[in-house]
């Protein structure tokens, strides 16, 4: 009896082989890279006469003059990203002067020369240190402090009385010049976020100004806003910073919230510097006898950073009926 076995060649078996092994087989390419010395692309504004050929096209087509403008216009928050996309971009970041610029407009209030004194004394002169280890309040987005509490309703034709969960905000953007927005609202952050600024606080409702200061030893803020009306009414604020990673500052404790009467003659030329107005007193202290001082203690959840560019996806957003509670952190 013949066999119908069919003939294979050998070349055509050893192909099949190889197939076969390269199937089990995990390619690797980046074991290629062992042993090759790459050479680093040199920084924006770098000295050396060595030339370096970058194989980036955005380098290629980009002048490290205009490299070093498009940084020299970024947030510092921006440029910690930045830094995270190639290694010139790295080593450019690295320039003492972005992080010069951002810390004297943080600390603008504070003066230039107490600001290199603290550097000099406590941050070893790096402005990008000093950026990260010392607090500020940051003002590239609002403090939100979301608050809660429970209201019972009237009951019609029911045998229990229901319940409701009513949900306000507490919204505060500062600003480097010591002063800052301040407004308690039941809207929502992306809703706010559109007019919180100066140029539209005198069209919209219940949005009040104010001045503030920051201590350099303990973190905590001391602010104040003038409610107008017939009866003039000041509310002083207590705040302490802090932060969920370093250089975060993007949380505040609320620790007392007073309100107090002034007198119509204290507030006629305070309106910029309401602070200076109530510094030193004491937290039962009045100068309206109809208006006594009230110390707060509802509504002290702490506040929350939200980003500009986050207010649209924040969950801040989110109604009461979808997140009843929000943890801080």
């Amino acid at each position: 009896m013949t066999s119908d076995a069919l003939t294979i060649p050998s070349e055509l078996e050893s192909a099949l082989r190889l197939r076969t092994v390269q199937y089990f087989i995990t390619k690797r390419p980046w074991l290629d890279l062992y042993g090759v010395h790459v050479r680093p692309v040199a920084p924006c504004g770098s000295t050396s006469s060595i030339p370096h050929y970058d194989p980036a096209l955005i380098h290629r087509c980009l002048p490290d003059e205009l490299l070093f403008e498009v940084f020299a216009r970024m947030m510092p928050y921006d440029l910690g990203r930045a830094a995270c996309v190639c290694r010139k971009w790295r080593y450019t970041v690295r320039n003492p002067v972005f992080w010069r610029n951002a810390c004297l407009k943080a600390w603008q209030t504070t003066g230039v020369i107490e600001n290199y004194t603290i550097l000099q004394s406590k941050y070893d002169g790096s402005w990008k240190k000093m950026w990260l280890l010392r607090s500020r309040v940051r003002t590239d987005g609002l403090y939100v402090s979301r608050n809660t509490y429970i209201r019972a309703g009237i009951a019609e034709w029911k045998i229990t009385n229901p319940v409701y969960i009513v949900c306000y905000y507490r919204y505060i953007r500062f600003y480097p010049s010591g002063r800052f927005l301040y407004k308690n609202s039941s809207q929502k952050l992306k809703d706010v976020a559109k007019y919180m600024n100066f140029k539209a606080s005198s069209k919209s409702d219940n949005l009040y100004r104010g001045t503030y200061t920051l201590s350099m030893t303990d973190d905590k803020i001391e602010a104040a806003v003038l409610y107008p009306g017939t009866t003039p009414t000041v509310l002083r604020i207590r705040l302490r910073l802090r932060g969920t990673a370093i250089g975060a500052n993007n949380r505040m404790d609320l620790l007392s919230l007073v309100t107090s009467g002034v007198n119509d003659d204290e507030v006629s030329n305070t309106e910029e510097d309401i602070l200076g107005l109530v510094e030193g007193w004491e937290d039962d202290e009045t100068h309206n006898p109809d208006i006594p001082a009230v110390s707060h203690k509802r509504g002290m959840t702490p506040f929350v950073f939200v980003p500009f560019e986050e207010v649209d996806q924040s969950v801040l957003n989110l109604p009461p009926e979808k997140m009843d509670y929000f943890v801080t952190g």
